[in-house]
Parts: C-alpha cells; sequence; structure tokens
C-alpha cells in the first residue's frame, strides 16, 4: 500500500493508523467484517459501496494484513474475506468509535443498534485509557514523547 501519500515516514503511530484505515469505507468493511460479513456482494449490499470503491478498500485491508482472502468455507467459487490477528486487534478501535457515537451523536432514547457480549447479554462496559494501575487515565494526565 505503499504510494505518494504514504505515512511510512511519520513518526506518529496515529497517522500511521489513518494511512491504513483511515477512511469511511476502511472502517466500515472492518466492522461488517466483525459482524460475520464474509463475501463481496453481502459486503456491497450492507453498505451501498460502488463495486469499484469496494474492491479497491477490500484490496488496501487485504495489502495491510487487515483482511486475507480464503476460499468460501462452503466449497463454492467465492471467496471470503476475514479478519487476520491483525485485523481483529482492530476491535477496541471498532468499540471505542462505537461508543462515542452513542454517547454523542444520538438524542437522549434515540434507538441505535448496541453491541452486546453474547455470555450475559449485556452491553459492553464503556472504554477508558487506563494506567498501569488499572485507573482511567485523562488526556489532560497524558503527554506524547517526540522522538529525537
Amino acid at each position: 500500500m505503499n504510494n505518494s501519500k504514504t505515512m511510512d515516514a511519520q513518526p506518529c503511530p496515529v497517522a500511521r493508523s489513518l494511512d491504513v484505515i483511515g477512511d469511511r469505507w476502511s472502517l466500515l468493511v472492518v466492522r461488517d467484517a466483525f459482524d460475520g460479513v464474509r463475501r463481496f456482494s453481502d459486503f456491497q449490499r450492507s453498505l451501498g459501496a460502488a463495486r469499484n470503491i469496494l474492491s479497491d478498500r477490500l484490496r488496501r485491508l487485504v495489502d495491510a494484513g487487515i483482511l486475507a482472502v480464503q476460499p468460501a468455507a462452503n466449497g463454492s467459487a467465492y471467496q471470503a474475506y476475514v479478519l487476520t490477528e491483525q485485523g481483529q486487534a482492530l476491535f477496541p478501535i471498532v468499540v471505542a468509535l462505537r461508543q462515542w457515537g452513542e454517547q454523542h451523536l444520538f438524542a437522549e432514547g434515540e434507538r441505535h443498534a448496541e453491541l452486546i457480549e453474547k455470555r450475559t447479554g449485556r452491553p459492553l462496559h464503556f472504554m477508558a485509557p487506563r494506567a498501569a494501575d488499572g485507573r482511567v487515565v485523562s488526556p489532560d494526565e497524558t503527554e506524547v514523547r517526540k522522538l529525537s
């Protein structure tokens, strides 16, 4: 996925991450993959993305090691897109975006989809950065150390 716009030279992990997954369609593909979507046509139906855009995002996510292409489980000629270990590691990012959206983008009482833990049937606890001792850390308690 290296091109003239790549952030590979950037020492900032946020910039590098955004270079790989920082557009709407890529994150929505990842979200759908977590929800069990595997086939191109199912991604297209779910997202409503144009074929060329979806094809490009799937290729980029495969090239970045976030998705892998496998033969369909049912033995058909279709390909399945599955999350790799690197892709699975995006779960906290998707959950954090979901929880931020639930908290800030819906009116009080407005209906929305909810992520629940299968075992308990209850919503996940709100995610927050934590210090080594387990306490929640606020932004003003952190700093970025620039490389010298």
